[in-house]
Formats: structure tokens, sequence, C-alpha cells
């Protein structure tokens, strides 16, 4: 569990600090305002982004080949913005990942992905090279990407931490059943390959990744 807890500190030089999932783009076209708003895209993002990674984590630390749920990611992310945000911040996991938990198996992928993989995908490897379950990872997956837009709000609309901590605690139930949810299709996964895995879509996180992309200032990377 320390090396769930270790994997899972926003301390943990992955990278994700410079991310705000989406958050600043929303904040930008108003649909967040307050600790309300938050709430809602976290509890959105959860359902379906999260979803998704927690799912792709769980099973590569479940086994399944690295390179095919590359592409799974690859096919689930519709998005230029995000395919290559998600490909960054795998690469700057699997640095820190190799200096952590040495594994041949995060070399192999390394070496397979130069530019690096999706960020679940390194994700869930990293987690396997760690010796966590597949549940493990989910967690980790689930409650990063709920986790991240409401640390970039305190920065972004200046909330009060402490309403940003309570939106997270009431996303806990949420984040559970999401976890759980991922770990049960990547076990089925293992028998029915990658389609098994969800393909929830969100269509503005989307769109807003390509805009933000494209905005000559901003205070995050996506």
């Amino acid at each position: 569990m320390a090396a769930l807890l270790l994997l899972s500190d926003g301390r943990f030089p992955a990278g994700g600090h410079a991310h705000s999932g989406g958050a600043e783009a929303a904040v930008a076209d108003g649909r967040v305002r307050d600790a309300a708003g938050l709430a809602d895209f976290c509890r959105g993002r959860l359902h379906t982004a999260g979803l998704v990674a927690a799912a792709l984590a769980a099973a590569a630390t479940a086994g399944l080949d690295p390179l095919v749920l590359d592409d799974a990611a690859d096919a689930r992310t519709p998005s230029l913005a995000l395919r290559t945000v998600s490909r960054r911040l795998g690469r700057q996991l699997m640095r820190a990942a190799r200096a952590t938990w040495p594994s041949g198996e995060l070399d192999g992928l390394a070496a397979a992905r130069p530019r690096g993989a999706h960020q679940p995908v390194v994700l869930g490897l990293t987690a396997r090279a760690a010796h966590l379950r597949p549940l493990d990872a989910a967690y980790a997956a689930a409650y990063e990407s709920v986790a991240g837009p409401a640390t970039a709000a305190v920065r972004l609309l200046s909330l009060d931490p402490f309403h940003c901590a309570a939106v997270l605690a009431r996303l806990a139930p949420q984040i559970d059943t999401t976890a759980r949810a991922a770990a049960d299709a990547a076990a089925g996964a293992l028998t029915h390959g990658p389609a098994a895995l969800p393909a929830a879509s969100a269509p503005l996180l989307d769109i807003s990744a390509e805009h933000h992309a494209a905005w000559p200032v901003r205070l995050f990377a996506s």
C-alpha cells in the first residue's frame, strides 16, 4: 500500500501538476465557476475519461500486452491534443517509474515507444513493477482523473482548498465504484481482449482540449 500512496502522491515527479485535466478550459468557458461546478465537472470526468484510464491501467497491471493497450488508448482518445498530452505524461511517468521501480517490462515499453506510451498504460505497468494489484492501479488512475482538476481549480478560481478537498471527499464512493468497474473490465479483457475495456466518451472534453491547445497564453499545459 505504501507503493500505491507514493504513486498517487502529487509530489511524485510524473508531470501531472502542470496539467488541469480540462479544468482551465472549463473555467474559461464559464462551465466551472465555483465548488458546485467543479463537483459536476469532476463527476463527469470520472465516469468518462477516468473510467477509461482506470481500465487501461488495471489491464496493464493484469498483464495484457502494453503495446496492444497503447493502441487501444489511441482508439479511445479522438482528440489529437489529448493524445499528445497523454503520451507526454506517459514519457514523464516512465522516467520516474524506471528510477523508482526498475523493470524489464518498463524498459521494453520505453524502447518500443520512445516518444512516450499513453499515461494510463505506463501507470498500469508501473503498478505492476511495484507489485500492486490491478484494482490498485485502477484506484490511482480514477483518483488522478479528479484530483488534477480539483487542484487546478484552487489556482484558477482562487477556490478555498478546503472546499476543493470536500469535493473530492464527496466523490469518494463514486471513485470506489469506478475503480471496481475498471478492474472488472480489465479482468474481462484478459479473456476477451481490449475490446472488453470501456470506451466512454466525453466530446466536450475533446473539443475543449483542442481549443485550449491553440491558446497563445495559458496557465496549464492542458
